[in-house]
């Protein structure tokens, strides 16, 4: 696949139309001031995967202590459905990670000059794009089970930001040139919102907490069964 068939387009000008639905994580990067408006190519995934894993790193290592550091509706999702935390309290997760989202969107397109890109497809379909998300976020959810979530964790808990970070970065390289390698709601709605697009924006809700679900369903019921109490039922 060349690199012009990527979902990594550059981001337009506030003064051009909306950019198409072939953006991708890559383009929310002010590319043409750092690469002299130049189309992404191979080099640039990996620097966008680099970038996007050691940023989640800081994000989760700064917030792990005071709210969990989830920084993901599917993330706060999967940790839902396995009882870490109560449904009320992802709730309001939820909330924090939208209005996040939003406002970091709209600031990173007034202190650029250039539209908010957003998510979108390349060389699949609707059904192979949820697909692909529900697989990518599957392994981010997993990884933050066993990771940060799991009471045998032990000492491994103090690697979990890298960690997590680490399969961040590796699954854009993954489902980057296809689906966008979103597996982060938040992170597709804040620039849909800011930018007006909504194109296809249900796939990055559907692949996610389907994914995220699933991770946080399967860890906890299978790996975590016998020696961990999740709320009890009157905290929903």
């Amino acid at each position: 696949m060349t690199p012009s068939a990527w979902p990594l387009s550059r981001p337009t000008s506030l003064s051009s139309s909306p950019p198409s639905s072939s953006s991708s994580p890559a383009s929310a990067l002010p590319s043409p001031k750092v690469s002299g408006g130049a189309p992404l190519d191979p080099s640039g995934l990996i620097a966008v995967a680099i970038c996007h894993g050691f940023g989640l790193f800081v994000a989760v290592a700064i917030g792990a202590n005071i709210s969990g550091g989830h920084v993901n509706p599917a993330v706060t999702f999967g940790l839902a459905l396995g009882g870490q935390i109560t449904i009320l309290t992802g709730i309001f997760y939820w909330v924090a990670q939208l209005l996040g989202a939003i406002v970091g969107a709209f600031l990173v397109q007034f202190c650029t000059g250039v539209a908010t890109p957003t998510h979108g497809l390349s060389g699949v379909g609707a059904f192979e794009g949820v697909v692909m998300e529900i697989i990518v976020t599957f392994g981010l959810v997993y990884t933050v089970y066993a990771t940060a979530a799991d009471p045998k964790k032990g000492s491994l808990g103090t690697i979990a930001p890298i960690a997590i970070g680490f399969i961040v970065g590796a699954n854009i390289l993954v489902a980057g040139p296809f689906s966008g390698g979103s597996m982060n709601p938040a992170r597709s709605f804040g620039p849909a919102v800011a930018s007006g697009d909504f194109t296809n924006i249900w796939i990055y809700w559907a692949g996610p907490l389907i994914g995220g679900g699933l991770a946080g369903v399967v860890y906890r019921y299978l790996y975590m069964c016998d020696d961990h109490s999740p709320v009890a039922g009157n905290d929903y």
